[in-house]
């Protein structure tokens, strides 16, 4: 078996969810990238439970399993989904490679490591543009501010112009005048 595994990066995008503010696999998808059966690799991750602190995986609690159901799952999936599932953070799911210690697994763990870091330059990416943006907005804010004040000066000018009494000619009378 190649060491290589040819799962398609948006298989994987789509696999991530946000949860608790954090990007999280869940484990029934792990499972199904690991061709792994999720009963298996749940008892697996029991077994190893020191080697997942609340930073690496934890259990959907009863409400947020319940909204996840009814957001992402249709009737037919739903059955026989009866526990909630792990939720693996990106260091979860390289901690499993080392439990779950087949070529499949480390195979399917570097392509998922790989999808979570262009994820992550992505975002950077996305923060970068962002912020180069709002600079510009500012300059354009002061350009405007600073477009605005030298129309007022001209309006000003303009005004005093048009209220200034005419001059007294002062010169040389000629015969002319």
């Amino acid at each position: 078996m190649s060491n290589e595994i040819t799962i398609p990066d948006e298989i994987i995008t789509n696999k991530i969810y946000l949860i608790r503010n954090q990007k999280v696999m869940l484990d029934r998808d792990l499972a199904e990238l690991y061709a792994v059966n999720t009963k298996v690799l749940k008892q697996a991750v029991r077994r190893n439970i020191k080697r997942f602190p609340v930073d690496f995986m934890f259990e959907m609690t009863k409400e947020e399993f319940t909204n996840w159901k009814t957001q992402f799952m249709t009737e037919s999936d739903k059955k026989g989904l009866r526990y909630a599932p792990f939720c693996f953070t990106e260091q979860g799911v390289t901690m499993l490679s080392c439990i779950l210690n087949s070529e499949r697994a480390i195979a399917v763990n570097i392509r998922i490591i790989r999808v979570f870091t262009k994820l992550r330059e992505m975002l950077i990416d996305n923060l970068s543009l962002k912020l180069d943006i709002e600079e510009i907005k500012k300059k354009l804010t002061n350009h405007s501010k600073n477009i605005e004040l030298v129309f007022n000066y001209l309006d000003e000018l303009i005004d005093k112009k048009d209220n200034e009494k005419p001059r007294k000619e002062i010169g040389y009378k000629t015969d002319r005048d």
